[in-house]
């Protein structure tokens, strides 16, 4: 185990006391856009095609001479963020590739200097302040290109070298486009730990920099949150995170078939399990190579949206974790689940719930006409009603078996078929289901 020297000690407490204030509108936003965009995008075979198809890196970068996207493309992307109901972008700024999207002093194997003759990433930031929208950085620790990408796990000089150049680089994206409000690693390979690759004094630069800033866990350090991929997975009750998921199962631009790609409903419900687990969704698009975001995605987003502009009120903004809600087997309610143990769904055969305090939202994705029945809930119901405006709806509770009455007989969400129902509790109850029948 690495030594906690004074100067990480001081380091890891500063980061501790500022965590909560920095994290606030993060928190709240719940929602963002991921952008990986790239020479890969050219190819459309995946973002790993340099490495899945051995690819030489002569010939490989060839493509950024080739590349030339059209100006501005990012302000589609924020505009379709905005209107899809996210608060939040994050663009890949140098993928496992090694190409720059900035204009940088640190090679000329950028943007600027090659085939687009321009500075992306300024077009990027700009595009997103101008929608209301926070920025974040993606940066690749691990680079395919650099002659010492792989070479400094065994050479100390090039470890030297490598290193003076990542720091170059990330202080380059910490310091010429303002305020940066997410830097956003990925894959740390192939140095082992945070000493290896001088993470320490790496995010302390970072934070120097942009005091505001919050950072992910893939530099080797845990810092302000976790980031599972394409799966939403709670990380320990307390600690912030953000599920990143593609679209349509690839990250760059790939020209999948329609039925690769997540629908409205899908996203919705990937919105439903993170405000149930206490995260965020980061929702990624590969634009074309030209930037134009696929009309397949447009469409989908832009129904998101429509829903959110409804019924956003039970994403943004505070919401409480259902951990240890729904017990699987007779007479554990009340038990105290274990850290290592996975938090279960907590559902219904029609729905799912997601919680603020003492009142639970019933996500119904299966509409089954004028009742809505619901069993396992060990507090009796004070009020339920459709959300956001619809009048207290009559009920009935018998034991563990909730009857609701008085719905619309045709699901009322022309939207995206997806209607949340809310049911207040003076004490927040449990939903307690076995395999069996009998509950004890």
């Amino acid at each position: 185990m690495a030594r906690i020297t004074p100067a990480r000690k001081a380091y890891l407490e500063q980061v501790q006391r500022t965590r909560q204030r920095r994290m606030r509108w993060w928190r709240e936003a719940r929602f963002g856009m991921f952008i990986h965009w790239g020479l890969y995008s050219l190819l459309g075979r995946h973002e790993w095609a340099m490495n899945w198809e051995q690819i030489p890196r002569a010939e490989y970068e060839r493509l950024a001479s080739l590349w030339k996207p059209k100006r501005h493309a990012a302000r589609q992307w924020a505009r379709l963020a905005r209107k899809a109901g996210m608060r939040y972008m994050v663009m890949t700024t140098k993928h496992h590739e090694g190409f720059l999207l900035w204009d940088s002093r640190m090679t000329d194997y950028n943007a600027a200097q090659r085939g687009p003759g321009r500075d992306l990433v300024a077009e990027f930031v700009e595009a997103a302040r101008a929608e209301g929208l926070r920025v974040g950085f993606y940066y690749s620790l691990m680079d395919w290109h650099h002659p010492d990408g792989s070479r400094c796990l065994r050479d100390t000089a090039a470890r030297k070298r490598f290193l003076e150049f990542t720091q170059g680089c990330v202080r380059e994206l910490c310091s010429n486009y303002g305020k940066i409000d997410i830097f956003w690693y990925d894959v740390a390979w192939p140095l082992p730990t945070a000493e290896a690759w001088d993470s320490w004094t790496m995010n302390n630069m970072v934070r120097q920099l942009q005091p505001e800033i919050l950072i992910n866990n893939r530099s080797k350090l845990p810092e302000d949150f976790g980031t599972p991929e394409e799966h939403i997975t709670p990380e320990t009750a307390g600690r912030p995170w953000e599920a990143c998921m593609t679209f349509n199962g690839s990250w760059g631009w790939q020209d999948a078939p329609a039925e690769d790609w997540r629908s409205a409903r899908e996203i919705i419900g990937m919105l439903r399990s993170c405000c149930a687990g206490g995260g965020n969704l980061l929702l990624n698009i590969g634009p074309k190579p030209d930037g134009s975001v696929p009309e397949i995605a447009v469409k989908r987003l832009l129904t998101v949206g429509r829903w959110l502009e409804r019924y956003g009120g039970i994403v943004y903004g505070k919401v409480d974790r259902l951990d240890a809600r729904l017990l699987w087997r007779p007479g554990e309610a009340g038990r105290k689940r274990l850290p290592h143990q996975t938090p279960r769904v907590y559902r219904t055969g029609t729905g799912y719930w997601t919680r603020r305090g003492t009142t639970l939202y019933f996500w119904c994705f299966r509409w089954t006409g004028s009742e809505l029945a619901i069993g396992g809930l060990t507090q009796p119901v004070r009020t339920v009603r459709l959300y956001p405006d619809g009048k207290a709806l009559p009920f009935r509770q018998e034991g563990r078996h909730l009857l609701i009455s008085g719905l619309p007989e045709r699901c009322p969400d022309r939207i995206a078929g997806v209607v949340p129902i809310e049911l207040t509790f003076k004490t927040m109850p449990e939903q307690c289901l076995s395999a069996g029948y009998d509950i004890v």
